[in-house]
């Protein structure tokens, strides 16, 4: 019998466990779909279904997301910007995607 090529997975993500236990089900087809279109853009599965959720986080749920990732930056390096660095590299990754935009 061949290994199952969906094993679940344990890890750690910024300080925290994966989902492991998490389950969706959905038709063969759409898993494959899924799969592939992962593996097109160089992604894992659980990244790429990440990603598609991302745009349905709320405000509030960006804000936590980005305060944990802050916690997380200060806690295992030290580094800890302020606001007005933030707000500096926000303006910066603006720029240079409205330039890639451009581009395409």
């Amino acid at each position: 019998m061949d290994a199952d090529p969906y094993p679940r997975r344990v890890g750690v993500a910024l300080g925290r466990p994966l989902l492991a236990d998490t389950e969706i089900s959905v038709p063969v087809e759409v898993r494959d779909g899924l799969v592939r279109a992962a593996a097109a853009q160089g992604l894992s599965l659980d990244t790429y279904l990440a990603r598609l959720a991302r745009p349905h986080l709320t405000a509030d749920g960006l804000a936590a997301q980005g305060e944990r990732a802050r916690q997380y930056l200060k806690e295992w390096n030290g580094y800890d910007p302020t606001d007005e660095e933030l707000a500096e590299v926000d303006a910066n990754l603006r720029r240079q995607l409205e330039r890639i935009r451009r581009t395409r």
